[in-house]
């Protein structure tokens, strides 16, 4: 399967995706912002980014546009609960700065694997 790296600052829910994944066959690394995830995207590349957008220190949308410019080809997948906002309106950004794909908190694990084979298809 795929070597994934997720940045997320919630503890229990990035530790949730990342027990998904790997149950589903994926070799996984976490970050918990996004300078953490760049510098582990710089240490070794993974085959997918999966990154929350507020966030801390380096919010998502700020991740996705360092990761574009220095690694073009990266494929990423933004995610959002959007707090008090609409968290499409995050998500539309974000595909707007090159995520290749978005997923609305909260959502399932039919519709993470789906996605995450989608992005990784592309």
């Amino acid at each position: 399967m795929a070597n994934i790296l997720v940045i997320d600052d919630d503890d229990i829910f990035r530790d949730v995706l990342v027990s998904a994944l790997v149950h589903a066959g994926h070799s996984v690394r976490q970050a918990t912002n996004g300078v953490e995830g760049l510098r582990m995207f710089h240490e070794q590349p993974a085959e997918l980014v999966i990154t929350d957008i507020v966030m801390p220190e380096k919010e998502g949308l700020d991740t996705i546009r360092d990761l574009r410019r220095e690694f073009p080809t990266a494929r990423i997948i933004a995610m959002s609960g959007g707090l008090a906002h609409d968290p499409r309106l995050y998500l539309h950004m974000a595909e707007k700065f090159g995520a290749a794909a978005v997923l609305a908190k909260p959502f399932n694990l039919a519709e993470l694997n789906q996605t995450v084979n989608a992005a990784l298809a592309k």
